[in-house]
């Protein structure tokens, strides 16, 4: 071989490679475009070894399309005919490669079964026990308060992940959230009427009926519903809601994070000032800005928080829409929206999870 030239047995890095000396007045332009040409060749590398490691998996070099999620509803909710569910129906709820059916004859092959707890506790139909595949998760599903869950003693160790609106479920579906606004604030609607509230299922025993026994003698509050034999339309509600300053956005039951749409369409959507009895005011707060509602609890009685809404001023009133400037209300009641979630929770999911009590944990 022939001898190593002296400048490969330097010690000096920057003798290696040897290059020419650069003239003493080199272009200024050159070495722009050197550096320019220096910096592409670098991207076009660096691209190339990003593809090489995404194609690594794949000896054809053809990415791998993502499989499709399918979620079977045994039966669907409150009903015996459930909608039309084309193959693109969670598309239109921002969620691809994920398709809903009511077949049961895809038992076998669904990738996730779910059951919706209204039917099964009032046994309308039964959990397919000894027809269910090795390792498929069940999904339990309800939006009731655990006063209005019934039975729920006698579905230990049966299901692997829970829909609800609790917070900490497995795929947590709110009532309703409040999103960016994307366009103008609309104007808010002209109050001529003080309270509103809108009762179809009006019991003593609940703690809603007692506060507003409470109230009435030192607020005016018009109630609607079949309760009072006033029911309202669908396409009414709202309208006639949003003639009032404040609306009575009262749960039938007091449970964690129960907030249903009450608040979200009745109260919020409408345009009126939501007076709330539910959870804590800490998990309002986790869902709207503070100054958005009246929590029933930073009053020492129903005469206290009466003086409080006859009392208040037009200036302190708006400050309640606040938040509107920034913010509009986003009804989430489709039930094929909220199965639709699944798939976005699904590859995520512990698969040997078990709900063993799960009224123990409902009832939390």
């Amino acid at each position: 071989p022939a001898p190593c030239p002296p400048a490969c047995l330097s010690s000096d890095p920057t003798l290696f490679p040897v290059l020419p000396p650069a003239p003493r007045h080199q272009d200024p332009s050159s070495t722009r475009r050197l550096r320019a040409w220096g910096g592409l060749v670098g991207a076009v590398i660096l691209t190339a070894l990003w593809l090489l490691w995404l194609l690594g998996s794949d000896p054809g070099g053809v990415l791998e399309p993502q499989p499709v999620v399918t979620i079977l509803i045994w039966h669907w909710p409150f009903t015996d005919r459930p909608p039309e569910l084309p193959g693109d129906t969670c598309i239109h709820y921002g969620m691809a490669q994920c398709r809903l059916s009511a077949n049961r004859s895809l038992l076998a092959s669904a990738d996730a079964v779910v059951f919706h707890h209204r039917e099964l506790e009032t046994q309308k139909f039964h959990l397919p026990l000894a027809q269910r595949p090795p390792g498929q998760p069940w999904i339990w599903a309800s939006m009731e308060s655990p006063s209005n869950s019934h039975g729920l003693r006698h579905l230990r160790g049966i299901f692997n992940w829970v829909l609800s609106y609790r917070r900490d479920s497995d795929i947590f579906v709110p009532y309703g959230r409040l999103e960016p606004r994307s366009g103008p604030t609309p104007p808010l609607p002209a109050k001529r009427r003080m309270a509103a509230w809108v009762v179809s299922n009006f019991q003593e025993r609940q703690q809603r009926a007692k506060l507003y026994r409470q109230l009435a003698p030192h607020l005016r509050v018009d109630v609607f519903g079949r309760a009072s034999r006033r029911p309202l339309c669908a396409n009414c509600l709202l309208p006639t809601i949003a003639q009032y300053r404040f609306y009575l956005s009262f749960e039938n039951s007091q449970h964690r994070d129960y907030i249903t749409e009450k608040f979200w369409r009745n109260a919020l959507a409408a345009g009126a000032v939501p007076v709330v009895l539910g959870p804590p005011r800490a998990t309002y707060e986790a869902f709207v800005p503070p100054d958005a509602f009246v929590h029933v609890d930073d009053f020492s009685s129903a005469r206290e928080l009466a003086a409080f809404l006859v009392s208040m001023n037009e200036s302190r009133y708006l400050r309640f829409f606040a938040w509107r400037d920034r913010l509009s209300v986003r009804l989430m009641h489709d039930w094929r929206e909220r199965f639709c979630a699944i798939c976005a929770h699904y590859p995520h999911l512990p698969r040997s999870q078990v709900y063993e009590d799960l009224e123990g944990w409902f009832q939390a």
